[in-house]
């Protein structure tokens, strides 16, 4: 099995499709990083990923809007294809299959960061009542007392 991971920002909001009765979400993940050349030039490059989500589950698609930075894992494929100058080039595909939003941009909402859609966890925004884990009730010292260990 080959498996993909990226970190990135989307590049537009995500499109939802139903294709014979299955749901998928299609966005695109920009991954960029910066270097220095063999003459000491600093560099960026961007690589984009083409994503395709299969999931009954769509509850996190407006989340998916362009900005938003997530961690996405799934099977890689590429294709070749010779573009409009004629010259060769590729595209990177990933079968999501597990995806986690990390933030959003500046300015807009900030989904949980700790939502993972592939194990059927994904929360709604932390902000909600809903989302806020009920503070653990204190054990009784006598309780304590009587634990097998």
């Amino acid at each position: 099995m080959i498996k993909l991971q990226v970190i990135g920002n989307l590049g537009k909001d995500c499109i939802v499709k139903d294709i014979n009765g299955k749901t998928v979400i299609n966005f695109s993940v920009a991954h960029s990083e910066k270097y220095k050349d063999s003459q000491g030039n600093l560099k960026e490059r961007t690589t984009w990923v083409e994503c395709a989500y299969w999931t009954d589950r769509t509850a996190i698609s407006p989340y998916l809007t362009k900005g938003t930075t997530v961690y996405a894992e799934g099977s890689p494929e590429a294709d070749a294809y010779m573009n409009k100058e004629n010259q060769a080039a590729a595209t990177l595909r990933m079968r999501v299959q597990n995806i986690q939003l990390l933030g959003s941009r500046q300015g807009g909402d900030n989904p949980n960061p700790n939502s993972n859609t592939g194990s059927n966890s994904f929360a709604a925004p932390a902000s909600t009542p809903a989302a806020r884990p009920a503070a653990a009730a204190p054990v009784p010292e006598a309780a304590a007392d009587d634990l097998p260990f």
